[in-house]
């Protein structure tokens, strides 16, 4: 699934094709993903200008603004999701669901396994933050908030495994099974320790860490693990430099020891025990 880095990689693809576009009208060829398109995007967003592209946590934003509307359409990628730019006349494949019909091309949405999301939330850019997909969104890590003053105080009463702890959107968003593992690598931490059980130190190291973690993911385009690509068709490749994920039974590429597998939560932890205590 498309984490923050992957998403934000998107945006930033997306916002210099999109913003201050006019979109001319919108295809809907399937009448539910995860949940139900509204189809009063036929109407409502045909006239509308885009304003901006934004995202918030894993969901992507686009604000469209006509003189009689104005709202976010809210996209989630889910699991095999991904949008990119086709030239107007290409008939849709399979798995094409929505367009969204530009003036010099189309933006398609494509998503075999159904598992993204197409919504829409009337009102000013901040009323998005209210739609009930998002309301219960923890913090963003890469915002001036994400302290260690706030990993600390939120960390006091969690007795559970630092790992999933840091992929609990509730809490932090965007911190998926990858970042998680490679920033605890980073940070010299064990993925088994208990959450309320790491030292104010360390977490000032594991803050550092996830920033650096999903900035450097960013900068590499994030990671194409299955399906994800960018709008462009191009993948990612932050996978190659990765210090333990993927990479079990392979020597720690810091002590040499050797990188093991568990599974957490129903997902595959990678760490290096003699790094990582």
């Amino acid at each position: 699934m498309p984490e923050l880095p992957e998403v934000e990689v998107c945006r930033r693809g997306l916002a210099p094709e999109l913003e201050g576009v006019l979109i001319k009208g919108v295809e809907i060829r399937v009448p539910k993903l995860r949940q139900e398109i509204p189809r009063q995007l036929i109407d409502l967003l045909p006239g509308c200008r885009i304003a901006a592209i934004r995202r918030r946590g894993k969901y992507l934003l686009i604000d469209c603004r006509r003189d009689d509307v104005e709202g976010s359409l809210i996209v989630h990628l889910g699991m095999t999701g991904n949008l990119r730019f086709v030239p107007h006349g290409q008939l849709p494949a399979r798995h094409d669901h929505v367009d969204l019909v530009l003036p010099g091309q189309i933006l398609r949405f494509s998503d075999p396994r159904r598992f993204g999301v197409v919504l829409w939330q009337a009102g000013p850019p901040a009323a998005a933050g209210q739609h009930p997909l998002l309301a219960t969104q923890g913090i963003e890590p890469l915002s001036d908030d994400f302290t260690v003053d706030w990993m600390v105080s939120a960390m006091a009463k969690r007795s559970g495994p630092i790992k999933p702890t840091l992929m609990d959107s509730h809490l932090i968003v965007g911190i998926g099974n990858i970042y998680a593992s490679e920033s605890l690598y980073r940070a010299g931490i064990s993925p088994l320790r208990a959450a309320n059980r790491i030292s104010r130190a360390r977490y000032g190291q594991l803050v550092a860490a996830i920033r650096a973690t999903l900035s450097d993911a960013i900068a590499a385009g994030g990671s194409s693990i299955r399906d994800y690509v960018h709008s462009d068709g191009s993948a990612g490749w932050f996978q190659i430099q990765a210090g333990v994920y993927g990479r079990a039974g392979q020597p720690c590429r810091r002590c040499g020891g050797v990188v093991r597998q568990i599974r957490q939560g129903g997902r595959s932890t990678f760490y290096c025990a003699g790094c990582q205590h």
